[in-house]
């Protein structure tokens, strides 16, 4: 049996780096990429975790090695990096 990776408490990457196109709670225009949702607590967690207007795209998100890393500074550049590969290429 493996072991699931778990999110890492203080880390927050993945409520910075992605941006989200969709209006979602709060947030109409939705999230610029690299700008902290206004949902992100000083704790780094998120304020509406188990709240029924959390974006869809938050509650899919899960927490993997890969994208994560071994630090909050690692999982910030990882999911820079899948960001910036992840943008449309402009003519």
């Amino acid at each position: 049996m493996t072991e699931t990776f778990q999110c890492r408490s203080g880390c927050g990457a993945c409520c910075v780096i992605p941006g989200i196109a969709e209006p979602v709670f709060g947030m109409p225009g939705g999230k610029p990429a690299g700008t902290p949702c206004i949902h992100l607590n000083d704790s780094l967690g998120c304020k509406l975790f188990n709240d029924p207007r959390r974006p869809a795209c938050c509650s899919a998100f899960r927490p993997d090695p890969d994208v994560c890393g071994t630090s909050r500074e690692q999982a910030l550049s990882l999911l820079k990096i899948l960001d910036t590969a992840s943008q449309p290429e402009i003519d």
